[in-house]
Formats: C-alpha cells, sequence, structure tokens
C-alpha cells in the first residue's frame, strides 16, 4: 500500500508540474501577444518615443533661450538708436 501511495502522490505532482509549465507558457504567450497588440496600436497612434520627445523638449528650450537673448540684444540696439528724451517703444 505504501508503494501505491507514493506512486498516486508522484504521478499527482508530475501532473501539477507539467499543469503549471502549461500555465507558465499560456501566461508569455498572452503577455506576448498583448504587448505585441499594444506595439501596434502605439504606431498606429503616430506616439513618439520619451527619446524623441526628450530631443524636441530640449530644441524648444534652447530656441527659448536664444529667443530671449535675441531679445535684449535689438532692445539695447533700439534703446542706442532712439533719440534723447523719446519714450521706449513696447
Amino acid at each position: 500500500m505504501v508503494q501505491t501511495t507514493n506512486r498516486f502522490f508522484d504521478e499527482m505532482s508530475r501532473l501539477m508540474n507539467d499543469a503549471a509549465g502549461a500555465a507558465q507558457g499560456m501566461r508569455r504567450e498572452a503577455e506576448t501577444l498583448f504587448r505585441t497588440q499594444a506595439e501596434r496600436f502605439l504606431r498606429e497612434m503616430d506616439v513618439v518615443t520619451r527619446e524623441e520627445f526628450d530631443a524636441v523638449k530640449e530644441m524648444a528650450r534652447l530656441a527659448r533661450e536664444e529667443n530671449e537673448e535675441l531679445k535684449a540684444r535689438v532692445a539695447a540696439l533700439e534703446a542706442k538708436l532712439a533719440p534723447p528724451g523719446a519714450a521706449p517703444q513696447l
């Protein structure tokens, strides 16, 4: 009887291991399918990558800084060219 019980538990253990392996394989397959669908959806939505967004953000920051510098230069040149006693233009 002891041997039968051990054999039964061995078979149950093997069955459970196989079931766990199958479930893990199904999980991996579902994750892959979901990831593929999500990537396709994002491509169709024309969403930019984080790297592209950061690059454009940096370009915009530099353009704003340059714009402020140019505004200051123009204001200084206008002040230099304005006749004495004239009101500054806005």
